[in-house]
């Protein structure tokens, strides 16, 4: 299912994006606050790509590869909502990485936006969930921008301090109006 916004074109992982994958999560400064560090090798993207790809076959959603409207072969980053599990309950993550280029340029806060939107309106998800370190600050107001707000902790990298965990209820965002 690809998605377009304002600026930005979400289209589903393909097989040909590993190169760029490792290229952005290999990347040290895209993991300055991932504990478990940068991605180590080739084949290890291969593994993470082939698991995306996996979760597209049971959900009707899954990571997108993040491309600009204006130079739709290049990809930007990658993101989406995938199943994982916190403290032993499934939640809906929302969950994304730009390359260190796209930084600053508010494509975070429109990819967040618009994968809610899809999350909501056309997979009827009732939440959507999102963890993120204590000290990634810009992370944490993509998230706040994007409707979701913060609502505990949890231990989610063995060994490293407790990552904040953010929520958006569906009700909540059709409440509010938050922007699409």
């Amino acid at each position: 299912m690809q998605l377009t916004s304002s600026r930005l074109i979400l289209r589903p992982v393909e097989p040909t994006d590993v190169q760029r994958l490792f290229a952005i999560y290999g990347d040290p400064a895209t993991n300055m606050f991932n504990p478990a560090g940068p991605f180590p090798d080739l084949a290890f993207a291969e593994e993470v790509l082939n698991r995306w790809l996996a979760h597209w076959q049971s959900f009707p959603f899954g990571n997108w590869a993040i491309c600009l409207r204006e130079q739709p072969d290049e990809v930007i980053g990658f993101g989406g909502l995938s199943v994982r599990e916190f403290a032993g309950k499934p939640i809906n993550n929302l969950g994304y990485r730009l390359a260190k280029e796209a930084w600053g340029k508010g494509f975070a806060t429109e990819f967040a936006r618009r994968v809610i939107a899809y999350g909501f309106d056309e997979c009827q998800l009732p939440v959507i969930d999102a963890a993120v370190r204590q000290d990634h600050i810009a992370s944490q107001q993509v998230l706040e921008k994007a409707g979701l707000r913060c609502y505990g902790q949890v231990h989610d990298v063995p060994g490293a301090p407790a990552s904040l965990v953010y929520e958006l209820r569906a009700q909540t965002w059709r409440d509010q109006g938050t922007p699409k």
